[in-house]
């Protein structure tokens, strides 16, 4: 006698998602389970495309469907399992009770305490990777003074669109939507700005670019803890936020105080990723130039998330000046580096998302 369904949803009952360690019918994942004669079918709806565990989630439902056939002395033939995506999409609205961007699932600024530790790198890493997974993703250039994705994007010959003469339509490359002051403005134009025209120019860009449907939205900060990120904390219900920090001391200082800017905001940090973790040269050799794994141990004393270390490498840097992030996952030894951050960071959201961790950001000022 082959299974019955309650039999089959009672087997995946006993299946917990790796990251949310509840179940899979809990969690509302299990979208189809029949028999086919021997062999069982499933189609399993995930949080992200860019799931890491789904290799032991297909290990775990063969197993439990196993285990109860067994029990129920019935024949298991094949196990196929679908998967599927839904980017899960929490409850956030802004003070108003509108969400400003009803499209986007998740926005996630990427701040970091100080300059030149590689945050738009990052940023630009974070929203390609995702995108390589299968989901929708924007990157916005929040960073006001220093824009940097006309470059590492390759931006510069793509013409500007408006689709209305309120609306900005996004640059689409590399299997994403961007959007930077950098396309907007002279090349070699000093944007010497007080804080109200920082605040009014990246509201602009935020609010009035046409982002149509998303799944993530990566913000691209500028360092340190000023305007703009108050900015985008007032304006956008965020999912979280990624600090990027180097190994060394003087790196964790400043990224300790961007964790807690962010904090005091009600922002829920999803993780710290470790950048330039060390050099590897010419020859595949490592080197541990700025103290290697400094990043990791301040993320366990702050009881936060590593997402992971990303070296310093020269094809990297090649692959950034000439606006080509996608090159960076045909160097050896790196792509699976990237792809573990990527999907770390999904799985943090996923986290997030299902526990119900979301707070809309609020700003005090006395």
């Amino acid at each position: 006698m082959p299974l019955s369904s309650q039999q089959l949803h009672d087997a995946l009952r006993t299946v917990k998602d790796p990251d949310l360690h509840r179940d899979l019918v809990a969690l509302n994942m299990v979208k189809d389970v029949h028999m086919k004669g021997d062999d069982v079918y499933l189609h399993i709806e995930l949080t992200t495309p860019a799931c890491p565990m789904k290799d032991r989630i297909q290990a775990d439902i063969e197993r439990a469907i196993r285990a109860k056939g067994r029990e129920a002395g019935s024949q298991i033939g094949q196990v196929s399992v679908e998967f599927s995506a839904d980017v899960r999409k929490p409850n956030q609205k802004t003070r108003d009770g509108q969400s400003p961007l009803p499209g986007v699932k998740h926005i996630i600024a990427v701040g970091a305490g100080k300059g030149g530790v590689g945050k738009s790198t990052v940023a630009a890493v974070l929203a390609c990777g995702l995108a390589r997974f299968g989901a929708k993703v924007g990157l916005l250039d929040g960073d006001i003074y220093g824009p940097s994705m006309t470059t590492m994007l390759g931006l510069e010959e793509i013409p500007g669109r408006m689709r209305d003469a309120n609306t900005l339509m996004p640059f689409e490359a590399h299997g994403i939507k961007a959007m930077t002051i950098g396309k907007l403005v002279d090349p070699e134009k000093a944007l010497i700005w007080r804080g109200p025209m920082a605040h009014g120019a990246f509201k602009q860009l935020a609010m009035q670019t046409d982002w149509g449907e998303l799944d993530y939205l990566i913000v691209d900060l500028p360092p340190g803890t000023g305007d703009v990120p108050l900015t985008l904390a007032q304006l956008l219900p965020l999912s979280g936020a990624v600090v990027v920090c180097t190994p060394q001391k003087v790196a964790q200082d400043d990224a300790r105080r961007a964790v807690r800017m962010f904090q005091q905001l009600g922002v829920e940090v999803l993780g710290i990723v470790e950048n330039m973790s060390y050099f590897v040269c010419d020859h595949g050799s490592e080197y541990d130039i700025f103290g290697r794994g400094g990043a990791e141990l301040m993320a366990q004393a702050m009881n936060l998330p590593f997402l992971g270390a990303i070296p310093i490498h020269p094809e990297m840097r090649i692959n950034c000046d000439r606006g080509q992030p996608l090159e960076n996952w045909k160097i050896k030894d790196i792509a699976a580096t990237l792809d573990h951050v990527c999907q770390t960071l999904a799985a943090q959201v996923s986290i997030a998302t299902m526990s119900g961790k979301y707070v809309q950001p609020t700003l005090s000022i006395r």
